[in-house]
């Protein structure tokens, strides 16, 4: 896992000068021998660095202390690499991602790139066992208008119908529904996506974001008493969310962008378009396969 050369240290330097006014000396010398090689300090010094991130409200945390946090995750990542301890490494360097500054966010995308590449030993067939029949079975379990008309409020839909069209282009879009601001159902715009078909196997999804480190949202809602946050891997989200053991333990992965993180999922999405939104239109997408426009005052 290489050092991003001279321009890393530099910045690295620059970086514990300023933690040193700050008082982090302890941190500035914890933080070199991390970089020559201890692991131990550099341990030491992520743990310190995550003292300073809870020091107080997120919004006054200085932004020296948020690229010191990401630095001590690169050292701890690199010396765990080291030491083939993958699981650690990655692990690391998602959460410099997750709660570090800015400063060495390229390098710690680097380097999970290199480690992304050296797991990578193709799509292969994955053994088919009693979860990945229960993803399936999910996914293709049948989904009736019916069943949404029974907990809308009564007369909540507009009786207009709603037309439905295939593989409509982007400016048939614009011109016909969006500027219009009439609603549409698109069907089949999706079906080349690698994703339609790859995603329907739980194995595959561990495979190539099992390891990685996610925030997630625990609880039915956000009033619950029950309500927390937690950091965990992709596949115990994925776990949890296909378990019936707890139903108090709803588990949703929301408000962070999983696509910048995990590259191998861009790839099988085919995120290659753009949506256009204004101030009253909702844009959601869910189900893999379903793109729904609101008017956000009906929402």
């Amino acid at each position: 896992m290489a050092c991003g050369g001279d321009s890393e240290a530099e910045r690295r330097s620059a970086l514990l000068r300023k933690i040193t006014e700050e008082g982090g000396f302890a941190f500035a010398a914890s933080a070199e021998k991390a970089a020559a090689g201890d692991l131990r300090a550099a341990e030491a010094a992520r743990e310190m660095a995550w003292e300073q991130l809870h020091s107080g409200p997120w919004s006054e945390v200085g932004s020296a202390w948020r690229d010191a946090y990401a630095l001590a995750c690169l050292h701890v990542a690199r010396l765990r690499r080291a030491a083939a301890d993958r699981t650690a490494a990655l692990r690391a360097l998602d959460m410099g991602l997750i709660m570090g500054g800015n400063l060495f966010r390229a390098d710690i995308e680097a380097a999970l790139a290199c480690i992304v590449a050296e797991s990578s030993d193709g799509d292969g067939a994955e053994a088919v066992n009693e979860e990945a029949r229960r993803w399936k079975e999910g996914l293709e379990r049948n989904r009736d208008i019916a069943d949404a008309l029974k907990i809308l409020p009564t007369k909540s839909l507009s009786c207009k119908e709603i037309a439905r069209r295939s593989c409509i282009s982007l400016e048939e879009f614009i011109c016909d529904y969006f500027l219009r601001e009439t609603p549409v159902i698109i069907s089949g715009s999706i079906d080349h996506w690698p994703a339609m078909t790859k995603w329907k196997d739980i194995q595959y999804l561990k495979k190539i974001a099992g390891d990685r480190t996610v925030p997630v949202e625990v609880g039915k809602s956000y009033v619950c008493s029950e309500w927390k946050q937690e950091l965990i891997t992709f596949s115990q989200f994925i776990d949890r969310m296909w378990s019936t053991v707890c139903p108090s333990n709803v588990t949703y992965l929301a408000q962070h962008p999983l696509f910048e993180q995990v590259e191998a999922i861009i790839v099988d999405s085919v995120v290659n378009f753009i949506f256009y939104g204004k101030e009253n239109v909702l844009v959601q997408l869910s189900d893999f396969s379903y793109c729904h426009l609101a008017d956000k005052r009906a929402s």
